[in-house]
């Protein structure tokens, strides 16, 4: 009896981990694809392209910054099953329509979907911590993190390989993916909040806005400005970056594909092998400007490469700033109580929304009014959006330099 219930409590763990990998799958696997196929239903007009592309990734951004903290009130009232299972759903159904999509206003009701039943990370963390020990919860985060970013590396490969086939066809495997997962959790996953435990709707529990009154702390301002300008940063790697290897490189989706790949192993191999030797040997501020640094870099080698060579050195500098994120969370972590680390994180979910909301729009912008006579690439500017990225990281610096670690106060 008690290894049929470990079983089954083993399977619908190894379901919620697809879950949390199909969430990222979800963002990632059309990167390498996504302007081709804008470009095919623009007409072949470049700096259109450039904007609608910038125009889907905030709408994605701010369907999640808006649903998820829905979804996560609706788990606390209803059970986490019903939610997540109506989350993968969607998401097959959501991936169909933008494979069948024969214009860029149905392209957009798909990618509206995807952020909305992408969005279900919230229900997928609390079913996490109801079926898991507190003394474990800390590991089985870190599963679901792992989950996430091997979805972030085998998106863009999946996404480059399928894509050299057919541009819908990433869209199509998704869907199945989805669809197979939903079906598998209708038999594996059972529900993890009792109904005495539930609760009723909180207004205040959909607002989004909420967590950001944490950042009027004064101990709390200086790190978080650190993090806001990396993740408004790093926005230029899924807004503008795919766009513009494709427009001066003329790189295929293979070739995209595979070297957002390896920027994802780059990173996940800094956050698992390095963080934790370099800030036990030099501390969390050393290793947060190390990670600046490397990153700052890595976007101006980006942005000024005039060939691929030059372009693919520049992908293990900037690997290294994957030092950077969890350093200054490390800062932050050490000066709020245990009691308010929960707080802490929705303020940090709320920041990356925000950044996710206004990063596509601010470099596609900037991309599109960078771009050559006839939208042509090869000009010196077109890489000036990955230099903008690279000054937000050399800006960030300045509260950086504020920071002297602390605890709780």
């Amino acid at each position: 009896m008690i290894s049929r219930v470990a079983g089954r409590r083993d399977a619908a763990f190894g379901f919620i981990m697809a879950t949390i990998l199909l969430d990222m799958l979800a963002m990632a696997i059309v990167l390498p694809v996504l302007p081709k196929l804008v470009l095919g239903l623009v007409s072949g007009n470049v700096v259109l392209t450039a904007h609608v592309f910038g125009f889907f990734g905030a709408a994605w951004a701010a369907m999640q910054f808006v649903t998820a903290p829905v979804l996560g009130a609706l788990s606390d009232r209803f059970g986490r099953r019903p939610v997540i299972l109506f989350s993968c759903l969607g998401q097959a159904v959501d991936f169909a329509v933008m494979a069948l999509a024969p214009d860029v206003a149905w392209l957009f009701v798909g990618r509206i979907l995807s952020g909305a039943s992408s969005a279900n990370i919230a229900a997928a963390n609390a079913y996490i911590a109801d079926v898991t020990p507190a003394q474990r919860r800390a590991a089985a985060f870190g599963v679901s993190g792992v989950a996430a970013a091997l979805g972030f590396v085998l998106g863009p490969a999946l996404g480059g390989i399928l894509g050299g086939i057919s541009l819908r066809l990433p869209f199509w495997f998704a869907a199945g993916l989805a669809l197979a997962n939903f079906l598998y959790g209708l038999v594996a996953l059972p529900e993890s909040l009792s109904r005495r435990a539930r609760t009723r709707l909180s207004w205040r529990g959909l607002n989004p806005l909420s967590a950001l009154g944490f950042f009027r702390r004064p101990r709390i301002a200086a790190p978080a400005s650190v993090y806001a300008l990396g993740t408004l940063a790093l926005q230029a790697v899924p807004s503008v970056l795919v766009l513009y290897v494709q427009d001066r490189y003329g790189w295929l989706p293979l070739e995209i594909g595979l070297t957002l790949a390896a920027a994802g192993v780059g990173f996940a191999l800094v956050g698992g092998l390095l963080v934790g030797p370099v800030v036990h040997r030099f501390g969390e501020v050393r290793a947060l400007a190390m990670g600046l640094a490397g990153g700052a870099i890595g976007f101006l080698i980006f942005g000024f490469a005039r060939h691929s060579m030059v372009f693919w050195l520049g992908v293990p500098v900037f690997s290294l700033w994957g030092l950077a994120m969890p350093a200054v969370q490390g800062v932050m972590a050490h000066r709020v109580s245990d009691a308010e680390q929960g707080r802490l994180q929705g303020l940090l979910a709320s920041l990356t929304g925000l950044t996710a909301l206004i990063g596509p729009l601010l470099f596609t912008s900037v991309y599109a009014n960078c771009l050559g006579p006839g939208g042509v690439a090869t000009v010196w500017t077109a890489g000036l959006p990955l230099v903008v990225a690279s000054l937000l990281l050399v800006a960030s610096v300045g509260p950086a330099l504020r920071l002297r670690g602390g605890s709780a106060g």
